[in-house]
């Protein structure tokens, strides 16, 4: 699986990928963000988390430097011990929340995805 992010053709890249860029140009290829270390903007700890989401559950906005273009995401981290200006890493989960408490059909969602890892 890839943390997929997508580049226009002036330069710019968007997580998630966006079907019309910043300039109104269509995509022209992919980043890989998880092949990439950022750098945590900001953070916090939500406690009112929705339904199989772990409590708390410490999400920061994390920006990447890709060929000298700044992207940002947001994510869940894997611990509540960072600081604005720390280095992390993308790693993969299986489950960010647990597909039993949601009020759909679990096999009709996605629940995998990317967390924050402090290098």
């Amino acid at each position: 699986m890839t943390m997929e992010a997508y580049r226009y053709d002036d330069g710019s890249i968007t997580y998630p990928g966006h079907t019309i860029g910043p300039n109104g140009s269509e995509p022209v290829g992919t980043v890989d963000l998880s092949e990439y270390e950022g750098e945590v903007v900001t953070w916090t700890n939500s406690t009112a988390t929705p339904p199989g989401v772990r409590q708390p559950n410490a999400l920061a906005i994390v920006e990447f430097d890709v060929d000298g273009e700044s992207v940002r995401a947001i994510g869940q981290l894997t611990t509540d011990d960072v600081e604005t200006g720390d280095t992390v890493r993308p790693v993969y989960a299986e489950e960010l929340r647990d597909p039993e408490a949601g009020i759909k059909e679990p096999e009709s969602q996605d629940w995998d995805g990317y967390r924050f890892e402090p290098v």
